[in-house]
């Protein structure tokens, strides 16, 4: 048998500081001191527009020319192309030795753990990786090979139960909790899910599968298992960066304290006032306990705004003062000159859309790009009225983290009713209809609309014609309902209100896994009918062009430019535009009404319209209409938003709105020139160019 020699660990030989970059020079005060903070823990409040990014970079360069190895510098960031941009600009800043840090999402990092070690835990080393795709496709093998697609009961879909299953896991919560907080219409089912969930562990473990969430899972559970392998990653961590902590989850948050273990030499950059991301499991929890988790850390801030003008951030620092946590800082700008914040209380929702749309022009007029310009609102179904507005004056528009109007499924399966209703010969919309009966399938739609589009006799009248007896009953309800609608006596609302009464038994069946979040944007879709006196005007507003734009960055055509920027806040955050609208800032709306009870969501609310404000360099409007038309109701007196109510004048200036003397306006030609009555102050005679535990799982 052979001797043993067992080699001990050489220290790293720390080179002698050679600094070849001027840091003090290329950074501000608070930058400098984050760049060149020594060791230990640190967390850095980067405000927005701070240059939290460029921090990062010299931050690299800095511990790389301090001598320690670019091997042992741990890199994590939540997209593959921040940590790649990153690397890259820190290789251009100094120089080829940046790339060699251990950088990239913490998925990617963990991934290359498992490989090393997987064994450990009884996986083979080849095990395979499901994308969200393939995972949801073996939850439903495991469903199925469990009797589940049997049940007598409506069971949840593949995609829901792996939902339901990922965010147990990154949230480190049981089933029943998640049931109750984000799909209630299934708790009764939750002991069957349980044991589904069991069963999906099972599965991946006997045929050496992992899917996205088990390669953060698993790489903690390794890490607090096995002291051996611990100190080995650990040991290779001399240093961890991590960018956008406050989106960190339970189990990211608890990664880095173990990668950090051995060294304790820690930094994560991120802000508190923006943490928005709870509903895809986020922790704003994680950001708040740094302190305690990591022993003598220290807080820095980064609070010089280089985006947005000084009016602006006076507005974003009030809000967030009312934050019921946060960590303090006030953001300032070198930029003090510029228009305050306007505030406009609209009659209506129309008179809001018009606002906007006059005021775009007026920006194009000065010079403003399109794509410049951003309209930004808390959901999906906000900005419908304006979509329809926007494509009456042939304003181009691309629009992000929702479905256009006339896209939606469940909107196209309504308009398919009225297509009809106007055209009995509409063999497309018929199809749409016919197909969402029972007992009918694509052959036997073919044939009804065969005979429906004949043109004989009255539309909606059934002959003496022999139909199935599997759906003759459901075919008597359907034209019922299309007569009833077509009656010339029947308001527009109130045809829309009969197709829903017959549609939402539908709607429940059709999209049981989130009916009542469709519902809710028929709601909304019954009150655009409110500015409309006809049928076929409705129709022929709601037709837009279809956009296939798919990133801020997309060319425009030959001879245009690119188009306004339609979006939710949430798909905004880390964007920036010359101008922004804030629209719908309602009560009810921002903070939604589902967060008017919890404390922590009315803080995430408030935080939601931080980042929207923050999103503008020059021009920021807050829009709201002050009546609206309710479902099954009578038109309303609607609130402002909690967070802008009592905002003084001098930071959020009221801007009231003043009919033309004639209707003239109203044919001013898409980015035509500015139509009157809109505030002078808005005129600029000179433009500024923009500048806890993880082992196991919870159920």
């Amino acid at each position: 048998m052979a001797r043993r020699f067992v080699l001990q660990r050489e220290p790293e030989l720390e080179v002698p500081a050679r600094f070849t970059l001027d840091y003090a020079d290329a950074l501000n005060e608070q930058q400098y001191a984050a760049v060149t903070a020594g060791n230990g823990a640190f967390l850095v409040i980067a405000g927005a527009g701070t240059g939290k990014t460029r921090t990062l970079i010299y931050r690299l360069a800095y511990l790389v020319e301090s001598g320690i190895l670019p091997e042992h510098i741990l890199l994590l960031t939540f997209t593959r192309r921040a940590a790649s941009e990153m690397l890259a600009r820190a290789s251009n800043l100094l120089d080829g030795r940046c790339q060699r840090v251990q950088g990239g999402t913490f998925h990617a990092y963990c991934l290359s753990v498992l490989r090393r070690y997987a064994t450990r835990l009884g996986y083979p080393e080849n095990f395979t990786i499901l994308d969200s795709s393939d995972a949801a496709d073996v939850v439903d093998v495991v469903r199925t090979a469990s009797g589940f697609n049997r049940s007598s009961r409506r069971f949840p879909k593949k995609r829901t139960l792996h939902a339901i299953f990922s965010t147990c896991v990154n949230r480190q919560l049981p089933v029943v909790e998640v049931l109750e907080q984000r799909f209630p219409q299934f708790l009764e089912l939750t002991d069957d899910i349980e044991s589904l969930g069991r069963a999906y562990r099972d599965y991946k473990r006997q045929y050496g599968l992992m899917d996205y969430d088990d390669l953060l899972m698993q790489t903690g559970i390794l890490l607090e298992q096995d002291a051996d392998v611990m100190r080995a990653v650990a040991e290779q961590c001399r240093h961890v960066l991590v960018d956008e902590f406050q989106d960190t989850n339970r189990l990211q948050a608890r990664l880095v304290e173990l990668f950090s273990s051995v060294h304790g030499n820690v930094m994560a950059v991120g802000d508190d006032a923006q943490s928005i991301y709870r509903f895809r499991g986020a922790e704003p929890e994680n950001i708040f306990a740094f302190p305690e988790r990591f022993e003598g850390a220290r807080v820095l801030r980064l609070e010089h705004n280089y985006r947005s003008t000084q009016p602006i951030l006076d507005l974003a620092n009030l809000l967030i003062s009312r934050a019921s946590r946060r960590y303090d800082k006030k953001l300032f700008s070198d930029g003090r000159d510029g228009e305050k914040p306007g505030l406009i209380a609209a009659p209506d929702d129309q008179t809001e859309c018009r606002f906007v749309c006059q005021m775009i022009a007026l920006l194009r007029e000065e010079d403003v790009a399109l794509n410049r310009i951003a309209v930004l609102f808390r959901s999906g179904f906000n900005s419908y009225a304006l979509e329809i507005e926007l494509n009456r004056r042939n304003i181009p528009f691309v629009k992000y983290g929702g479905v256009k109007l006339s896209e939606a499924a469940h909107v196209k399966d309504v308009m398919a009713f009225l297509k009809v209703v106007e055209n009995p010969r509409d063999a497309s919309a018929w199809n749409r209809i016919l197909l969402l009966l029972d007992g009918v399938g694509p052959k036997t739609a073919q044939e009804i609309i065969a005979w429906a589009a004949s043109g004989e006799g009255e539309p909606f009248v059934l002959d003496d014609r022999p139909f199935s007896q599997r759906y003759i009953d459901a075919l008597v309800t359907l034209f019922t309902t299309l007569r009833k609608v077509r009656s010339e006596e029947l308001p527009l609302q109130a045809q829309v209100e009969s197709i829903l009464e017959y549609y939402e038994p539908i709607l429940q069946r059709k999209y049981f896994e989130d009916f009542p979040k469709r519902q809710q944007d028929l709601d909304h879709f019954v009150g655009l009918t409110s500015q409309y006196t006809s049928r076929s005007g409705f129709l022929e507003s709601l037709a837009l062009d279809p956009i296939e734009l798919t990133a801020l960055e997309a060319e425009a055509a030959e001879d245009d430019e690119p188009p306004l920027i339609l979006s939710t806040i949430h798909s905004a955050k880390g964007l920036e535009f010359d101008t922004v609208f804030v629209i719908q800032a309602l009560e009810g709306v921002l903070p939604s009404g589902y967060a008017m009870k919890d404390d922590e969501a009315l803080d995430e609310e408030l935080r939601l319209l931080y980042v929207a404000i923050t999103r503008a360099e020059r021009n920021l409007f807050v829009s709201y209409p002050t009546v609206q038309q309710r479902r099954f109701d009578e038109a309303y007196f609607a609130r402002p938003s909690r967070f802008i109510a009592d905002v003084d004048e001098s930071i959020l200036e009221p801007i009231r709105l003043e009919e033309a003397p004639s209707a003239s306006s109203e044919s001013v030609p898409a980015l035509g020139p500015p139509a009157t009555g809109l505030p002078e102050s808005t005129r600029s005679e000179e433009r500024k160019p923009p500048s806890d535990d993880i082992a196991g799982l919870p159920f």
